[in-house]
């Protein structure tokens, strides 16, 4: 007998019986119907006078029209760029659209495909459309029409051996023809019973391109004036010609320069560079340049000077700074920083640097080859001798590269050989001697040695990082090309006094080569240590010992910053001995930032005029017993928020009472920037203003200051289109915008804010991308459509157009498909033009409307209007 299952085994089968049956269905349907087909007939919904238009090609469930199409490209599933791309109809297509890309060499190779090793691809009647599946096996395309996106998938047998991310030299971009000009304006007005007068600085970057030869030339301008003198001066900074040579990898330099430091310290020369271009490289480092830290007591001016040139200068608010962007002319030489305060002080203090040569990967090399004039900055004897260097550092295996050097003029030779190492988790070091002959000022000759120990070690997993560590050594008689071409033969040290933010006075020697006094020995340090929520703190030093006298400079900073639930707090102490000087010099600053959205923590301040705003405070206090305190508030406003602003009041010992106001607004134009402040004996009105203009072919845009390497965006007709990622950047009247700053040789994505668009604005694309070579301008072009949006009635013979009629603006790209009734609905539609509307192959199937809407009420979002097609 057989037992009698329960229910809920009944009803567990169930489901299996089902999905059995289901599976049985699919099958015989798959072999009965090859695919599935839509009948138009439902179209017409069984009126015998309907009229349709040639709908056979999408009659298939997945098939599309053949045409050009804006895709994204993905090659191997990484995104490559986004262009226009013809289809051709294809039987057998792999992804069921029918269709295959048109495919060219040049867009090949922007894959990476190694096309000299398929001569079929290279065949000149194939080349503008290549079917990939064939010429290449194992390679095919996927159309995923949906989100209009092609994927291409290639063997790796058919790559060029590359690092991911690389972009191949055949998209590097020189860019467009060009004229440009930067301007840096900084001023100040004084007055007061301390100090009165006033002060202009102004700087000027200027440059051409042409093709790939870039001219560039800078200038200053500085004037100031008090009561009793007044001085102005323009200084031609430099002058020069560049081009980028693809072949070899290399940077031309005929003109001003400066050597980039990584072997000998650097010096400006007036002649002819050849060097390795590092960015070319995949794995191109982009050196090493130090943090600037320090502590403004009032509206300051902060000027940063390497080898007696000015290499940054820039306005600053009451407390700490922190200058990062620093790009100093000289690849090592210590940083002189001046602090200016409105009532005259000034605060002096030297913060080292020196750069670790660069270590090579196995088998690449690095070189550089200069001949010129010395020039120093000063004028003196020296300043037009002729001096030759060429340096080259080479890669070998297991992490060890080796370098060298050598110097030569007519007063000055040297040899440098050295060796570093990366030794993985230990980290990285270099050691090398130098060997020089030196001829003095005083006729005297001399001969030395001198031995240099570099170190820098990243602790991640303790968070400790030792930027930098350094020693070196040299004997008495040796002298460094700047010791000789700089150095004076006289006790007197020309001391300027000056007088710091706190009060002291401190002398600083004229150009700080006593060659009486030659350096010993060097040590510096640049450690910083992370720990997590608890913040982090870091440590510098340097000392500097001579021949001759026990005396040494040393500078010391150490400091703490920490945050927590938003509030972010720090805390610093400096502290500088000079050799001339008989006290040292120490200060203390504390500084702490709240943010105001915190007090109602679940408020909506998104738009609030107090969001991202801080209330601050903060003291600064020396050896001496000068001491601020000072609080405030700052923040930003409008809607981009580009404009910064900051409010501060507080005390300081022998001023009184003292307080400020700053504000700096980023526009589409450049960037502008003014400010106020006092104390018990002084006012101050300080002002900036940057910007930049491109004159190109298309006419003059004014923007912000352009970089290195910028890009021009040029989307005709789209006014105040906002740019993604680049505060307070926005096209113009003409649709014009200038991107300061690009990555050299590296792909840049731009994009277009779709939700800045104007009603009338239609882009097919509103991201382009741009590899452009270095110093280049870039373009990114975007094709726009300017008109209104439309809803057009169209009539045949007094009859609505067929159903699924293509209606287009005679040459334009504007295009539709008619609705029932005739309606079509268009975006970007000229205000005159004539469309084209076919439903059909034949000439009876066609005709044409003429339309003028110029007449009409443009500021409706729609235009509704009725034309006769004929």
């Amino acid at each position: 007998m057989t037992p009698i299952k329960p229910m809920y085994a009944k009803v567990k089968a169930l489901p299996m019986c089902v999905a059995s049956a289901m599976a049985v269905s699919a099958a015989c349907t798959e072999h009965v119907y090859a695919e599935q087909v839509f009948n138009t007939a439902f179209l017409s919904d069984g009126l015998s006078n309907a009229q349709i238009a040639d709908l056979s090609k999408l009659q298939s469930s997945q098939q599309q029209l053949p045409g050009v199409y804006r895709v994204e490209i993905y090659a191997n599933d990484e995104y490559v760029l986004t262009r226009d791309i013809e289809f051709v109809e294809k039987q057998n297509a792999q992804d069921n659209t029918g269709l295959a890309p048109c495919l060219d060499i040049k867009l090949l190779e922007s894959f990476g495909v190694n096309t000299s090793a398929y001569p079929e691809l290279l065949n000149p009647q194939e080349s503008t459309c290549l079917d990939i599946s064939q010429a290449i096996e194992g390679a095919n395309s996927r159309f995923q029409f949906s989100k209009q996106k092609l994927y291409i998938d290639l063997p790796q047998i058919a790559l060029k051996n590359q690092v991911r991310g690389y972009i191949p030299p055949e998209q590097w971009d020189a860019g467009i023809n060009a004229i440009f000009l930067n301007y840096r304006l900084s001023g100040y007005n004084n007055s007061g019973s301390a100090t009165a007068g006033k002060g202009l600085y102004l700087s000027v970057d200027s440059g051409l391109n042409l093709g790939s030869w870039q001219l560039r030339h800078s200038g200053s301008f500085n004037y100031s004036s008090d009561d009793n003198f007044s001085s102005h001066e323009w200084t031609n900074l430099n002058t020069y010609l560049q081009k980028t040579l693809i072949p070899i990898k290399s940077q031309l330099r005929i003109g001003d320069g400066a050597t980039d430091g990584s072997v000998f310290d650097s010096f400006g020369y007036r002649g002819v560079e050849l060097s390795t271009a590092d960015a070319m490289y995949p794995d191109s480092q982009q050196g090493y340049a130090p943090n600037v830290r320090g502590v403004a007591k009032s509206n300051a001016k902060v000027v940063i000077r390497q080898n007696n040139n000015i290499v940054y200068q820039i306005n600053v608010a009451p407390g700490p700074f922190l200058i990062q962007d620093l790009n100093p002319a000289f690849g090592s030489g210590d940083l002189h920083v001046s602090v200016e305060e409105s009532d005259g002080s000034i605060q002096s203090y030297l913060v080292p640097y020196s750069s670790l040569p660069i270590l090579q990967r196995e088998g690449r090399t690095r070189y550089s080859v200069l001949a010129g004039e010395f020039r120093n900055g000063i004028r003196s004897d020296r300043e037009k001798e002729t001096v030759v260097q060429a340096t080259i550092v080479h890669g070998l295996d297991k992490g060890l590269s080796i370098y060298g050097g050598s110097q030569l003029s007519k007063n000055y030779q040297s040899g440098l050989i050295g060796f570093g190492s990366n030794m993985g988790r230990f980290g990285a070091f270099s050691f090398d001697l130098t060997h020089a002959k030196s001829e003095l000022v005083d006729g005297s000759k001399h001969s030395g040695q001198s031995m240099r120990f570099l170190y820098s070690k990243s602790l991640l997993r303790s968070g400790t990082s030792f930027q930098l560590l350094g020693y070196r050594y040299s004997t008495r008689g040796f002298y460094t090309l700047n010791d000789v071409f700089y150095g004076q033969m006289s006790d007197n040290y020309g001391e300027a006094e000056t007088q710091d933010g706190n009060l002291a006075t401190v002398g600083i020697t004229a150009n700080g080569y006593d060659l009486n006094h030659t350096k010993k020995g060097r040590l510096q340090a640049n450690i910083s240590h992370s720990m997590g929520q608890y913040g982090s703190v870091y440590f510098a030093a340097n000392q500097q010992s001579y021949w001759g006298t026990s005396k040494k400079d040393e500078w010391v900073q150490a400091g703490y910053n920490g945050a927590w639930n938003g509030v972010s707090y720090s805390f610093g102490v400096s502290r500088n001995m000079f050799s001339q000087l008989e006290k040292a010099n120490t200060m203390y600053t504390a500084n702490v930032s709240f943010p105001l959205d915190r007090l109602r923590s679940k408020a909506n301040f998104r738009d609030s005029t107090w969001a991202n705003t801080y209330a601050t405070a903060s003291t600064t206090q020396n050896s001496d017993g000068n001491n601020a305190y000072l609080v405030g508030i700052n923040g930003t406003l409008l809607k981009d928020r580009n404009l910064n602003y900051s409010i501060r009041q507080g005390y300081v010992t022998d001023q009184g009472s003292a307080g400020s106001i700053n504000a700096n607004y980023n526009g589409t134009y450049g960037n502008i920037g003014a400010g106020y402040s006092y104390d018990g004996n002084n006012n101050r009105f300080s002002y900036s203003a940057t910007g930049g203009m491109l004159l190109h072919k298309d006419g003059l845009t004014f923007g912000q200051t352009l970089g290195d390497t910028s890009i021009l965006v040029k989307a005709p007709g789209a006014k105040g289109v906002k740019v993604e990622n680049y505060n307070g950047v926005k096209t113009d009247w003409r649709g014009y915008a200038i991107l300061p700053y690009a990555s050299e040789y590296r792909l840049n994505r731009v994009a277009l804010d779709s939700n800045s668009f104007d009603s009338n604005l239609e882009i097919n694309s509103n991201v382009s991308n741009v590899v452009p070579i270095r110093g280049a301008i870039g373009r990114a072009t975007f094709d726009t459509s300017i008109g209104v949006r439309a809803l057009i009635n169209i009539q045949y013979k007094g009859q609505p157009i067929p159903y699924a009629s293509n209606v287009t603006v005679t040459g334009g790209k504007t295009s539709g498909m008619a609705a029932e009734f005739g309606q079509v609905y268009m975006t970007g539609l000229p205000l005159k033009g004539v469309l084209d509307i076919a439903w059909g192959d034949t000439a009876e199937q066609k005709c044409v409307a003429d339309y003028d809407i110029s007449t009409a009420d443009l500021s409706l979002a729609i235009q509704q209007f009725t034309v006769e097609c004929k």
